[in-house]
Parts: structure tokens; C-alpha cells; sequence
């Protein structure tokens, strides 16, 4: 009687054990539990640590609750401007609701991955060229819009999308390389001809400067031939005073016309006379 006793009460122990051990399941830190029972969902979701489910009756799937880098592969594609662009992102999401990632969705991964590359290559399409090369931030912003959209009703939040590289066919770089080219040029005559602008106010100036101060010219004459002099070279500067050449200017204006005329006829009949 006691052997049967005690023989029962080891299959007890045992089969207890056995039952424990197939109900025991442990939900990571980074993980949610979602139950099943007998194919129907559980409202409660399993938060993370040790947890007991019914065996055979209920089956325990696991959500991963981080945050998900899916890159996007490139996408090729004409843009508004009519210019062919190979475009590709990368996509970091995470669940929010675990149940409805899994009820809802067969695979949420592989239809956030495939709405993202169709958001992506209707941006290109909407986009100009200028804007997948300087305005990336509100192509980003768009296209988080675009894909969190229906992701939502997935139980799966975008946290943001960034495109990562824009390739360009090789005669659009050239294109696009004399461009920037000749924009430099143009900026470098526009900043050439605005020193020449200002050169020539300020020489105006001095030019008054000196026609109000004579003593001022002779001045700056003097230091120009010592700017030459202090060079090695063969070449000899002879200052000739400007008052000099006005002084005679005026003196010719003064002469009177008619002394000129007699100067001529005395010359004329100095000759006559010679040849007589």
C-alpha cells in the first residue's frame, strides 16, 4: 500500500515537472509575448520576464520590440526635370502593438520594406534633381509620411527615413560639373569688376585730392620713384614738373596771333633777299 503511495506520488512529482517545464516560457527584455489559444488571440500581452501558458492549448509568439535598420535597395527612376536617378534609403522603424504586428500583417518586415521602396520611387518622381541634392530633409520628411501611413495600422511606427546616396548619370555629373564651373567664373568677373568699381572712386577721389594739394602730386611722385629705384634694374625715371608743361600751355595761349604772321613775312623776305 505504501509502495503504491509512494509510486503515485512520483508520477505526480513527474508528471507536474513535465508540465511545468512545458509551460514555462521566458519573454526577453527587448520582447513582448503574444498568445494564442487554441488559434484565437488573448487580450494580454506578455511583458518581459518568466511566464506560464497552458501546453498544447496556447502557443507563445515573440514580438522584438527594438528598433529595426532596414536598408532599401536603390531604386531607379526619371525625376520631374526628366533626369534618369538611382536613389536608395534606409528605413528605422519599431513595433509599437505587438498583437496587431501579428494578427494583421502576415510578415510586417517584408511589407514595410515593400511599401518603402514604392514610397521611394514616387518621391523620385515627384522630386527634381535639385531637390535630391540639397533638399533631403523634406524628401525624408515626405517620405517617412508616406510609408508610416499605412504602417500604422500594422502596429509599426517609422521613426525616420533617410536617403542615403542620389547616383547620377555620368554626362549629367559633367554637365553639372561645367555648370558649377562657370558660375564660379562669373561670381570671380562679377567680384574683379566691383574692385575695379571702387578702385576707381577712390582714385577719383585722390585725384581731387592732389588737384586742390599740387604739392601732394609731386609728393606721390617722389615715392614712385623710390618704388622703382629699390628694384634691381637698369630703368632711369627723369621727374618732369606738371606746373612746367601748364606754365607753357598758358604762355602759347597768351601769344597773339598776329606776331606770328609777321614773324613769317620777315622770314619770307630774309629769303627773297639771300637768293637776290
Amino acid at each position: 500500500m505504501v509502495e503504491a503511495l509512494v509510486a503515485a506520488g512520483a508520477a505526480l512529482v513527474s508528471v507536474g515537472a513535465v508540465y511545468a517545464l512545458a509551460a514555462a516560457r521566458v519573454v526577453r527584455q527587448y520582447e513582448r509575448g503574444v498568445v494564442f489559444r487554441l488559434g484565437r488571440l488573448r487580450p494580454e500581452v506578455r511583458e518581459p520576464g518568466f511566464t506560464m501558458i497552458v501546453p498544447f492549448v496556447d502557443r507563445l509568439q515573440k514580438v522584438n520590440m527594438q528598433i529595426v535598420t532596414m536598408p532599401v535597395p536603390a531604386q531607379e527612376g526619371i525625376t520631374r526635370d526628366n533626369v534618369t536617378v538611382r536613389v536608395d534609403a534606409v528605413v528605422y522603424f519599431k513595433v509599437t502593438a505587438p498583437a496587431e504586428a501579428v494578427v494583421r500583417v502576415e510578415d510586417y518586415r517584408f511589407a514595410v520594406s515593400q511599401m518603402a521602396q514604392t514610397s521611394l520611387r514616387s518621391i523620385i518622381g515627384k522630386s527634381e534633381l535639385d531637390d535630391l541634392l540639397s533638399n533631403r530633409e523634406k524628401l525624408n520628411q515626405g517620405l517617412e509620411l508616406m510609408i508610416d501611413s499605412p504602417a500604422v495600422e500594422w502596429g509599426v511606427t517609422i521613426d525616420r527615413v533617410e536617403i542615403k546616396d542620389v547616383s547620377l548619370p555620368e554626362t549629367m555629373k559633367r554637365s553639372m560639373a561645367r555648370q558649377a564651373e562657370a558660375d564660379r567664373e562669373r561670381r570671380a568677373r562679377v567680384i574683379n569688376a566691383d574692385a575695379e568699381l571702387q578702385a576707381s572712386k577712390k582714385l577719383a577721389e585722390a585725384a581731387k585730392e592732389m588737384s586742390e594739394q599740387p604739392a601732394a602730386l609731386q609728393l606721390r611722385l617722389l615715392q614712385t620713384v623710390v618704388a622703382v629705384a629699390a628694384e634691381k634694374n637698369s630703368t632711369l625715371v627723369l621727374p618732369f614738373p606738371v606746373e612746367l608743361l601748364r606754365f607753357l600751355e598758358r604762355a602759347q595761349q597768351q601769344l597773339p596771333p598776329a606776331a606770328g604772321g609777321t614773324d613769317g613775312a620777315g622770314g619770307a623776305a630774309g629769303v627773297d633777299s639771300g637768293q637776290g
